[in-house]
Protein backbone atom coordinates (compact mmCIF):
# COMPACT_ATOMS: atom_id res chain seq x y z
CA UNK A 1 0.00 0.00 0.00
CA UNK A 2 1.31 3.44 -1.29
CA UNK A 3 1.73 5.99 1.34
CA UNK A 4 0.52 9.39 0.61
CA UNK A 5 1.80 13.28 2.24
CA UNK A 6 1.19 16.06 1.33
CA UNK A 7 4.80 17.05 1.72
CA UNK A 8 6.01 15.35 -1.15
CA UNK A 9 5.93 16.62 -4.63
CA UNK A 10 2.70 15.76 -6.62
CA UNK A 11 2.65 15.17 -10.87
CA UNK A 12 -0.81 15.15 -10.53
CA UNK A 13 -0.68 19.62 -10.06
CA UNK A 14 3.37 19.59 -11.22
CA UNK A 15 4.55 21.34 -8.15
CA UNK A 16 8.08 21.74 -7.86
CA UNK A 17 7.73 22.20 -4.51
CA UNK A 18 6.39 20.73 -1.55
CA UNK A 19 2.15 21.35 -1.67
CA UNK A 20 0.01 22.03 1.30
CA UNK A 21 2.35 23.92 2.62
CA UNK A 22 1.83 27.72 3.73
CA UNK A 23 3.79 28.94 0.06
CA UNK A 24 1.38 26.89 -1.70
CA UNK A 25 -1.85 28.03 -0.30
CA UNK A 26 -0.47 31.98 -0.28
CA UNK A 27 -0.31 31.36 -4.22
CA UNK A 28 -3.81 29.60 -4.46
CA UNK A 29 -5.02 32.24 -2.42
CA UNK A 30 -3.29 35.22 -4.36
CA UNK A 31 -4.17 33.68 -7.64
CA UNK A 32 -8.15 33.19 -6.72
CA UNK A 33 -8.11 36.87 -5.53
CA UNK A 34 -6.54 38.18 -9.09
CA UNK A 35 -9.13 36.04 -10.81
CA UNK A 36 -6.70 33.86 -12.39
CA UNK A 37 -8.33 30.05 -10.81
CA UNK A 38 -11.67 30.45 -11.09
CA UNK A 39 -14.29 29.16 -8.69
CA UNK A 40 -16.63 26.79 -10.38
CA UNK A 41 -18.82 25.66 -7.26
CA UNK A 42 -19.56 27.13 -4.13
CA UNK A 43 -21.15 24.87 -1.35
CA UNK A 44 -22.31 25.32 1.92
CA UNK A 45 -20.84 22.96 4.10
CA UNK A 46 -23.04 20.52 5.46
CA UNK A 47 -23.19 18.16 9.05
CA UNK A 48 -20.29 15.52 9.07
CA UNK A 49 -19.09 16.71 5.74
CA UNK A 50 -14.82 16.99 6.00
CA UNK A 51 -12.70 19.11 3.18
CA UNK A 52 -10.67 16.09 2.61
CA UNK A 53 -14.16 14.03 1.48
CA UNK A 54 -15.16 17.05 -0.69
CA UNK A 55 -11.49 17.01 -2.54
CA UNK A 56 -12.02 13.41 -3.12
CA UNK A 57 -15.03 14.01 -4.99
CA UNK A 58 -14.10 17.20 -6.55
CA UNK A 59 -10.95 16.42 -7.42
CA UNK A 60 -10.81 12.42 -6.96
CA UNK A 61 -7.88 12.56 -4.33
CA UNK A 62 -8.31 13.74 -0.98
CA UNK A 63 -4.68 15.30 -0.49
CA UNK A 64 -6.43 17.94 -2.43
CA UNK A 65 -8.14 19.27 0.93
CA UNK A 66 -5.79 22.46 1.12
CA UNK A 67 -6.96 23.22 -1.98
CA UNK A 68 -10.52 24.00 -1.17
CA UNK A 69 -8.99 25.38 2.41
CA UNK A 70 -6.95 27.95 0.74
CA UNK A 71 -9.72 28.31 -1.62
CA UNK A 72 -12.44 29.24 0.93
CA UNK A 73 -9.58 30.94 3.29
CA UNK A 74 -9.65 28.80 6.14
CA UNK A 75 -6.74 27.57 7.88
CA UNK A 76 -5.19 23.77 8.27
CA UNK A 77 -8.49 22.30 9.92
CA UNK A 78 -10.09 19.12 8.21
CA UNK A 79 -13.31 19.55 10.31
CA UNK A 80 -15.00 22.64 9.53
CA UNK A 81 -18.41 23.97 11.37
CA UNK A 82 -21.80 23.04 8.97
CA UNK A 83 -22.45 26.19 7.10
CA UNK A 84 -18.73 27.65 6.41
CA UNK A 85 -19.38 28.40 2.49
CA UNK A 86 -16.55 26.31 0.35
CA UNK A 87 -14.90 27.69 -2.79
CA UNK A 88 -14.19 24.32 -4.92
CA UNK A 89 -11.50 26.33 -7.65
CA UNK A 90 -10.79 24.83 -11.65
CA UNK A 91 -8.50 22.37 -10.83
CA UNK A 92 -6.93 22.63 -14.16
CA UNK A 93 -6.41 26.06 -13.74
CA UNK A 94 -4.46 25.71 -10.12
CA UNK A 95 -1.92 23.50 -12.21
CA UNK A 96 -1.10 26.07 -14.33
CA UNK A 97 -0.61 29.03 -11.86
CA UNK A 98 1.93 26.71 -9.58
CA UNK A 99 5.24 26.55 -10.76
Amino acid sequence: MAIFSRYRNDDKLGFNYQYGTSRSMSVVRSAISLGVIPIVETITLSENQRLDQLAAIYYKDARFWWVLAAASDIGWGLQVPPGTIINVPDINALASVII
